[in-house]
C-alpha cells in the first residue's frame, strides 16, 4: 500500500493548501479533470469573461437613451469563446505541471473511493494518508424527467464550450446559473426562454430583488413561470413538452437545476465520514468531518457552494493540518454572494423575509440609483440598495443591491458588517466621493 503524510482529494480550493510549510512533507494530490476546479475551468471565472462580452454586446443595443447612436450587429462566438478558454485552459495545465514538479508531490490523475479509515482506492491501487482533505466539489444536478437520458443536453459545465451560438437556447431553472446564462446569450444574440418552476427567480434572494429580476428578465425574454417539463426528446431539434400544455422547440438545452455535492462518487460512508440530508459531508467549527484525521471544505461539504468560501477555508485548513494545538474556527455568519446578470445582484446577512418570519424587529431603507447623480448620468431606471437594520443596536442585519456594479458596491457594507459599526457610523464615519455611485449606499444607510 502507498503511504503519504497527507492526501488532497481535488485540486481546487484544495490544492491551495500547500504551502511552503508543507515542503517538508509527502503529499498527494488527486485531481481526475483539471486544476483549479470548477470555479477556474467551468463556473465563475469563465462564465465572468462571457459575462463581460454579453454586457459589451448589450450596451451597445443600449445606447439610444443617452442620445449615442449605437447598434449591435452579431456576435463572434467562437472568438469569444476561444479569448476565454485561451487563458484558462493553460492556467490549469500549468498548476497541474507545477504540482508534478515538486518533488515531495504526487498528482494522482483519477478518481479515487474510500476503502476504509484513511485509505482510498486510486485506478486499483490502494493509498493511504496520515491526513485526508475532501474537497473534491460537486456536479450538475440533473432532475429525473422522461427522456432526458437520451437527449444530448447541456449543463454549465458544457455549455460555455459550445461549437456556436444557438438560435434558441431553453434554460431549465431560475437561480444563478440560469440568470447568468441568460444574460450571456440573450446578449450576444440568441433566442433565450426560462422555464422555471417557482413563481419568481432566484429562489433564497430577498423578495425585493426576486421582483425585480422576475420584472426585468420578463420584459427582455420568455420565462416561463410556475412551469414545468414533462417530457423531452430531441430530433434534429429539442422537444419539451410543459406541465402548462404548450410544446417548446429549441436548438439548445441547459439544465441550470442546481448542483450536488461528490460524496456519492467518493463512497464516503466507507470511511466512516458522515454527511446531511443533502449529501454534504459534516464538519465541525475546524472543518473536521466524523472519521478521525479526515477534513473537509469547498462545495462538498459548505451548502453556500461559493468559491470565496471555499478559498477561506482552505486557507484556516492550511493553518490547521499544521497546527492541530492551535486550531482555528470558520466564521459564517457574513457569506456574501454575487449574481452576475444584467442588472447585476449581490447579498449579505439576512432577507427581509427571513427576518418577518422569525419575528425579528427590523427598521427597512431603500434607495434607487436614480435618486443620485451617477445613477442620472447612467440613465438607470432598475438598480436599487436595500438595507435592513436592528433598530436598537442600530446594527445592520442584511444588504441587498441590484444594479451596476453591485458586487463592488456591496463590499462597503460587508466591511462595516464586518467590523460591528452602527449604520450611523457606516454613513457619517467616513465621506463619499461625489458624484460617484457609494452615494446611493451612503443615502439608503441615512435613511434607517
Amino acid at each position: 500500500m502507498t503511504h503519504h503524510d497527507l492526501l488532497i482529494i481535488g485540486a481546487g480550493s484544495g490544492n491551495t493548501i500547500l504551502q511552503s510549510d508543507y515542503s517538508g512533507m509527502d503529499v498527494a494530490i488527486v485531481e481526475p479533470v483539471a486544476f483549479g476546479g470548477t470555479c477556474l475551468n467551468r463556473g465563475c471565472i469563465p462564465s465572468k469573461m462571457f459575462v463581460h462580452a454579453a454586457d459589451v454586446a448589450l450596451s451597445a443595443r443600449r445606447g439610444e437613451a443617452l442620445g449615442v447612436h449605437t447598434t449591435f450587429e452579431s456576435a463572434d462566438w467562437p472568438s469569444i469563446r476561444d479569448r476565454v478558454f485561451a487563458k484558462i485552459d493553460p492556467i490549469a495545465a500549468n498548476g497541474r505541471d507545477y504540482r508534478l514538479g515538486l518533488e515531495n508531490v504526487t498528482v494522482y490523475e483519477s478518481y479515487a473511493r474510500f476503502t476504509g479509515d484513511r485509505c482510498v482506492n486510486i485506478k486499483g491501487t490502494s493509498v493511504s494518508a496520515d491526513q485526508i482533505v475532501v474537497a473534491a466539489g460537486g456536479r450538475p444536478a440533473t432532475p429525473n424527467l422522461p427522456g432526458l437520458s437520451e437527449v444530448p443536453f447541456h449543463t454549465s459545465d458544457s455549455i460555455m464550450r459550445l461549437e456556436s451560438l444557438p438560435e434558441h437556447l431553453v434554460i431549465l431553472g431560475g437561480g444563478f446559473i440560469a440568470i447568468e446564462m441568460a444574460h450571456v446569450f440573450e446578449a450576444l444574440g440568441s433566442r433565450v426562454t426560462v422555464v422555471h418552476r417557482g413563481d419568481l427567480l432566484l429562489r433564497g434572494a430577498d423578495v425585493s430583488i426576486r421582483e425585480k429580476i422576475t420584472e426585468i428578465y420578463s420584459a427582455r425574454m420568455d420565462v416561463r413561470l410556475n412551469t414545468g417539463v414533462v417530457a423531452v426528446s430531441y430530433g434534429d431539434r429539442f422537444r419539451l413538452e410543459l406541465s402548462d400544455g404548450p410544446t417548446l422547440n429549441a436548438d439548445q438545452l441547459l439544465l441550470a437545476t442546481g448542483r450536488r455535492p461528490n460524496t456519492d462518487t467518493l463512497d464516503v460512508a466507507a470511511a466512516g465520514i458522515e454527511t446531511d440530508a443533502r449529501g454534504l459531508i459534516t464538519t465541525d467549527e475546524y472543518l473536521r468531518t466524523s472519521a478521525r484525521g479526515v477534513w473537509a471544505l469547498g462545495d462538498i461539504t459548505n451548502p453556500a457552494q461559493l468559491k470565496h468560501t471555499a478559498n477561506a477555508e482552505a486557507r484556516l485548513l492550511t493553518h490547521n493540518l499544521l497546527n492541530p494545538q492551535d486550531l482555528r474556527a470558520t466564521d459564517n455568519s457574513l457569506t456574501p454572494y454575487a449574481v452576475f446578470g444584467h442588472p447585476q445582484i449581490a447579498s449579505v446577512g439576512a432577507t427581509e423575509q427571513k427576518l418577518r418570519s422569525a419575528g425579528t424587529p427590523h427598521i427597512v431603507s431603500a434607495r434607487n440609483f436614480s435618486d443620485i447623480a451617477y445613477g442620472w448620468a447612467m440613465e438607470d431606471r432598475t438598480g436599487f440598495v436595500k438595507l435592513l437594520a436592528d433598530p436598537n443596536s442600530r446594527k445592520l442585519l442584511g444588504a441587498h443591491i441590484v444594479g451596476p456594479h453591485a458586487p463592488t458596491l456591496i463590499q462597503l457594507l460587508i466591511q462595516g458588517m464586518t467590523s460591528s459599526l452602527t449604520v450611523d457610523e457606516m454613513a457619517r464615519g467616513q465621506l463619499y466621493v461625489h458624484p460617484a455611485m457609494p452615494e446611493v449606499v451612503e443615502q439608503a444607510l441615512l435613511g434607517l
